[in-house]
Order: structure tokens, then C-alpha cells, then sequence
């Protein structure tokens, strides 16, 4: 790959070509994708298995299934840091990264409309040919240890701390919206609040909470990330780095 491939598709296809011929020399391959809050990992994640064949083996795992659960967060004084190194339980994810090597795992969930670990949302993963592991924590923990060291490849997600405010407030209206008819939703707490108080709430949260660890944290895996792809305002994809 070279830096000149700033058409959306040709990088991803490119990136999905370089992935399938690292898994024939590394099985499973265990990537991981990271990026800032509201960056479009997900989305990244859908895109680029989309274009690897079909006969290969790929597991998408979020570490949002490793954030320690919210009653314990609070009872840490740690629930304003969800997402923030000292929220996760490292040693599962550590321990998870290894058993991904050898066999079939056991994977904890997460809703994102509960805001919080859901056990009826693990899993078992048998063993693949690719494993993306994406998501937050991969800035050293508060013991030093860091997750970049227990992978085959790292993808940072780049964006302009603009754009990512604004898919931030977007993201977090549309959960305020669907709450309207979700009493169970960790939003509905949101629905007193009109439309522009929701999205002044939403940005208050981003500029304390998730930029704050964007700065701080996140963002020290991007020098440490082999493959850099940067997003534009319209989502167009531009490879930066790929080493």
C-alpha cells in the first residue's frame, strides 16, 4: 500500500488484501482496530470484512465487552472514566487475546443502549483466521502493560477532532431519539431535554469526557499503529502510513 491511495474502496480493498495475506503466515491474525470515540470503528470493521473472502474465518471483537460494569465503575468513583485505561479489566482481555490463539472463547458483550456490560450478550468464538479486535484501551494501562504488544497488526482510525464531535453529538441524539420509546434505554434519563438542550448535553460530554481521553490516551497508539488511515469530514478514507 502507498499513501497515494486516498480512494475510499481502493484502501480498503487494499487493506483487506494485505490482512488475508498476513493470515497465511500468522493464524489467526489478531488485529487491532482503534481510533477515537465516534470515529467509525464499527463501520471500518463492517467494511473491511465485507471485502475479504469469504472463506476465511473473522471474528469482530469489541473491548467495549471488557469495561468493567457500571455498578463496579461507580463504586470506583470511575463512572465519568468509562473508556479511560483504568475502566477495563485488562487482565480479561489479556488472558482472552491468548485463549484467541488456541481454541474456542468465550467473548462478553455490551449494549450500547443500557450503556453497560450485558451478559446475555456473550458469545463463543471459535478459532479464526483473522480476529479484529476493536475498539478503546489500547493506550498503556495503569500497570504499563498495553495491548499493542499482544498483536499481530494495529490499525489507528484518524479523524479531526471536529468531525469527531460532530459524529459524536450525532450518535448521541440518535440514541436520545430512540429512547423517546425505550423506557429501558440509558438515554430515556435524556428525554426531558429538548432536541438542543440533548445535543448541548452531548457535546458537553465530548469535549469532557471523551476528548479529554482522546488526548490523553487514545491517542498514543497512533505513532504505534503500523497501517494509519485518516477520515475526512464526507468519511472518505486516505491511508496515511502503512508499514
Amino acid at each position: 500500500m502507498s499513501s497515494a491511495e486516498t480512494d475510499t474502496g481502493t484502501v480498503l480493498t487494499a487493506l483487506a488484501n494485505r490482512l488475508a495475506r498476513k493470515a497465511e503466515e500468522t493464524r489467526p491474525l489478531v488485529v487491532g482496530l482503534t481510533g477515537s470515540v465516534a470515529a467509525g470503528k464499527s463501520t471500518l470493521c463492517t467494511q473491511l470484512t465485507s471485502r475479504l473472502d469469504p472463506g476465511l474465518r473473522v471474528e469482530v471483537i469489541s473491548t467495549d465487552g471488557f469495561l468493567l460494569p457500571n455498578d463496579m465503575l461507580n463504586a470506583r468513583g470511575l463512572g465519568l472514566r468509562k473508556g479511560f485505561p483504568e475502566s477495563y479489566d485488562a487482565d480479561g482481555l489479556f488472558a482472552t487475546l491468548a485463549a484467541l490463539r488456541v481454541g474456542p472463547t468465550r467473548i462478553p458483550g455490551y449494549s450500547h443502549v443500557t450503556y453497560d456490560v450485558d451478559p446475555a450478550l456473550e458469545r463463543t468464538v471459535e478459532r479464526s483466521d483473522i480476529v479484529i479486535l476493536e475498539g478503546l484501551g489500547f493506550a498503556p494501562f495503569p500497570d504499563g502493560r498495553s495491548l499493542a504488544d499482544s498483536l499481530d497488526l494495529l490499525i489507528y482510525l484518524d479523524a479531526s477532532e471536529g468531525d469527531l464531535e460532530t459524529w459524536f453529538s450525532e450518535r448521541f441524539l440518535g440514541f436520545w431519539r430512540a429512547a423517546e420509546t425505550d423506557p429501558a434505554s440509558f438515554y430515556a434519563q435524556f428525554r426531558h431535554m429538548d432536541e438542543v438542550q440533548a445535543d448541548a448535553f452531548g457535546r458537553m460530554v465530548w469535549s469532557r469526557i471523551n476528548l479529554s481521553n482522546l488526548r490523553d490516551h487514545i491517542v498514543l497508539a497512533r505513532d504505534r499503529a503500523d497501517i494509519l488511515l485518516r477520515k475526512d469530514a464526507a468519511h472518505r478514507l486516505q491511508l496515511v502510513r502503512g508499514r
